[in-house]
């Protein structure tokens, strides 16, 4: 030992002080000294200048050894203390021994004083090391147990040989689970019975095969919430290698799979939207081809019925094709219905014709298991929407409510008119579309006009009714639902009114007066819609100057004293469209009038463009009344 020891000790002897210190400097130990003969000195040292070695007389006068053995107790010093005295009996020595004293020695035998000193000096060296890994060992824990309980992860540890044994959880566990630790520790079945069926044997292998990787796993809460975890285990192994237990934490990461499905569920609606888009650009092409199909055999039945006297035995036959080519018109833009490219047109409407259009055109889809029923209430005001919106909107109502009834069953559509219930005091019509299907569950009433809600997970297809309540709201209208598991679903809109007086009679418009010699400029790449266009205009007394291309209509402009008062023109064409060959043409001819043709009948311009000012736009097919009206519009009033 080459440290110096700091030794006090109590003895109202300075000889017998003085021979102890040299004994035990004889022996090898350095040793610096303190000698107190009273209590008070003995506290005031040890509280001071805290010694490594206290030894004691065992009598002194007015301090005894008992109490200076307590002084030290009392100082929280983990220091040897050892009775030095001539005389002390067995029973006292004894006595102090169990009091805390580490040996004595009797002053006659002072051989034994280094010997002892050296031994207790060690055990005192180990007993502090001992007390110094103790507490560290106690802070670790203190710090890992606040460490566990300010996690917001769940950290356990369980003991799988030689039993499966839930050894310990976090204080977390609770607000992941729902379960207080307590409740899970011991048998792990408590902790199974959280477990989602399907993800209990991933869970047990977890545990007996530890792996790096992380393991998901799906619980059900006591109150009745799912929670999705993920758990992340170190192997714990004994001395010889053989895992005995594993250790590790479970963080809640339901928001993360929740978002994660959120996406997922987007991500099949971008690319549902996208096949729709696809088939619906496909559809406007085919649109297109057959528009113009069916506007040369309207045009050309117009042509035939106005030439043919009255009495004609023909007129019959002409007027059934003229029907034919008007319903196949209308059956094109049903096809076209949920292409979604077609800017809002709000117009004055009849809601039963809208109802009873939509209802022939469904009845074959919605299946012989389904009573169709339309209950249309009398004379109902007009309302002033978007046709394709409110029929697209039937349409959506019509496909929730055949799905809702896998088995059949009823479905009604009913309107009515609801009196000074309106802006103004105006009536509402009132539409209702009632089904005697699954019905749906509160949680999904709470959420059925979410943008992405869909109760099919399989397709990712939504309910629609966010699109239908911005339909009905844009209109200034109002839409509810009401349903019953078990029993069926209605969706009730109301739309507003307007004043009938507003609406122009039916065949209130007159007849287009024709022309007067104006010259059109008719540009029209379908040979059969340009032949008919221009058969049109001249009966009409129109001067027609025919380009099948937009090239040769720019050639025809150039040409010295071309004089054209309006551009007539498809709107869709090799090379150019109709509106880049408008805005070239008013570059060189200011102040032309243009109008354009397309068969695009639920479609927006190509590219997404929209008509520049002053450009007038009508729809394939046509009739001939329709055809002379829009060029008189466009030429700017009568002729």
């Amino acid at each position: 030992m080459s440290d110096r020891i700091r030794l006090l000790i109590c003895e109202d002897s300075d000889d017998d002080a003085v021979l102890a210190v040299a004994q035990m400097r004889r022996g090898g130990l350095a040793v610096d000294y303190e000698r107190v003969q009273t209590a008070a000195a003995a506290a005031e040292a040890l509280r001071h200048r805290p010694p490594d070695l206290v030894i004691s007389d065992y009598a002194m006068p007015g301090f005894a050894a008992e109490e200076a053995l307590a002084l030290v107790r009392d100082s929280g010093l983990n220091v040897p203390f050892i009775l030095l005295s001539g005389r002390v009996g067995e029973e006292s020595a004894v006595a102090l021994m169990r009091a805390g004293a580490h040996d004595f020695i009797l002053k006659e035998e002072t051989a034994r004083l280094v010997p002892v000193v050296r031994r207790e000096l060690t055990h005192a060296r180990a007993r502090r090391k001992r007390k110094e890994a103790e507490e560290a060992l106690r802070l670790s824990e203190q710090r890992y147990r606040l460490l566990a309980e300010r996690l917001p992860d769940a950290l356990f540890r369980i003991r799988i040989d030689p039993t499966l044994e839930i050894e310990f959880f976090s204080q977390a566990v609770f607000a992941i689970l729902g379960t207080e630790p307590a409740e899970l520790e011991g048998d792990p079945g408590k902790l199974f019975a959280l477990v989602e069926p399907d993800y209990r044997a991933a869970l047990t292998t977890s545990w007996s095969e530890p792996s790096a990787g992380p393991t998901i796993i799906r619980w059900r809460r006591p109150d009745g919430g799912d929670v999705w975890t993920e758990q992340r285990i170190v192997a714990i192994p004994d001395v010889d290698g053989r895992t005995v237990a594993v250790e590790g934490m479970l963080r809640d990461i339901t928001e993360r799979v929740r978002a994660d499905d959120r996406r997922r569920q987007l991500e099949q609606q971008l690319r549902q939207t996208e096949r729709l888009d696809a088939l619906g650009r496909l559809a406007g092409g085919i649109a297109h081809d057959f528009n113009n199909m069916l506007a040369v055999v309207l045009g050309r039945a117009d042509l035939m019925l106005a030439e043919l006297p009255e009495d004609h035995a023909l007129r019959g036959d002409l007027a059934v094709v003229r029907e034919v080519a008007e319903r196949g018109a209308a059956l094109t833009r049903r096809i076209l219905l949920f292409s979604r490219q077609e800017q809002l047109r709000p117009e004055r409407l009849d809601v039963n014709e809208v109802v009873a259009v939509t209802k022939e055109a469904l009845s074959g889809a919605v299946g012989e298991d389904v009573e169709f029923v339309a209950d249309l209430g009398p004379d109902l005001p007009p309302v002033e929407i978007d046709r394709s919106e409110l029929e697209r909107l039937l349409l959506n109502l019509v496909v929730n409510s055949r799905k809702a009834m896998p088995n059949g069953g009823r479905l009604i559509i009913k309107t009515d008119s609801v009196e000074d219930s309106g802006p103004d005091g105006l009536p509402m019509v009132r539409l209702r579309v009632t089904d005697t299907g699954v019905g749906m569950s509160e949680a999904v009433l709470e959420h059925a006009f979410e943008p992405y809600f869909t109760t099919d997970a399989e397709t990712g297809i939504g309910l629609g009714l966010s699109s239908a309540y911005g339909v009905v709201t844009a209109a200034g209208g109002e839409i509810s639902l009401s349903s019953e598991l078990g029993v069926g679903t209605t969706i009730e809109i109301r739309l507003p009114t307007v004043d009938r007086a507003d609406r122009a009679p039916a065949g209130a418009r007159a007849e287009p007066a024709g022309g007067s010699g104006q010259i059109v400029l008719l540009v029209e790449d379908d040979d059969d819609v340009r032949d008919l266009v221009a058969v049109m205009l001249r009966r009409a007394h129109y001067q027609v100057v025919q380009a099948q291309s937009p090239g040769k209509a720019l050639v025809l402009l150039d040409a010295a004293g071309t004089k054209v008062d309006l551009l007539l023109s498809d709107l869709v064409m090799p090379g150019m469209s109709g509106v880049e060959l408008a805005a070239s043409v008013r570059q060189a001819r200011p102040g032309i009038s243009v109008l354009l043709m397309s068969g695009y009948t639920a479609g927006t311009l190509p590219g997404g463009t929209s008509l520049p000012p002053g450009v007038s736009l009508i729809r394939k097919p046509f009739t001939r009344a329709a055809l002379l009206a829009a060029v008189e519009t466009a030429l700017g009033g009568s002729q």
